[in-house]
């Protein structure tokens, strides 16, 4: 799923390993609570008008994102959630944060216009290991949002049909 250039692996291998010895982004499969605060984050912004406007519902439903996510990931292969893993601890770290994220803020502290700001500039950067990160992060949020029967009336999709 997460498919990274020579140059990538290489930056994973030093920065995120030092940090994800450290600081892992999954343990025993699941997120630490910095691996979460990321993706809690990468929801509110990829998930904008997705969400529920009332804040006891929206905390509603991206705790429940959540945990769907937490759910994928411990499906994972083992050498997929170790890459994950990296890449996470890596992203929750300051520097990691600014470099490949080009966020300044710390997630939980960024507006929903920073954070899409930043996915965005990962998104069209002309360094493929940005680019990877950010489908890695929007592919997994959306997947796992998704995933839940109860969104599905959003996209006005019905849901499958009887067979």
């Amino acid at each position: 799923m997460l498919k990274l250039s020579l140059g990538a692996a290489a930056l994973f291998a030093v920065a995120g390993g030092g940090v994800a010895l450290l600081r892992p982004g999954l343990v025993d499969g699941r997120m630490t609570p910095a691996a979460r605060a990321v993706f809690h984050a990468v929801a509110r912004a990829v998930l904008d008008g997705s969400l529920p406007l009332d804040p006891a519902a929206r905390r509603t439903a991206l705790n429940a994102h959540l945990n769907r996510l937490d759910d994928t990931l411990a499906g994972f292969a083992p050498p997929t959630r170790a890459e994950l893993s990296q890449l996470l601890a890596l992203l929750a770290s300051a520097p990691g944060r600014i470099a490949l994220a080009g966020l300044q803020p710390d997630w939980p502290e960024a507006s929903v216009l920073e954070l899409q700001q930043s996915l965005q500039a990962m998104r069209t950067s002309k360094l493929a290991m940005r680019q990877q990160v950010y489908h890695a992060l929007r592919d997994l949020t959306n997947a796992a949002y998704y995933a839940d029967p109860s969104v599905w009336p959003l996209m006005g999709y019905p849901g499958p049909r009887s067979v």
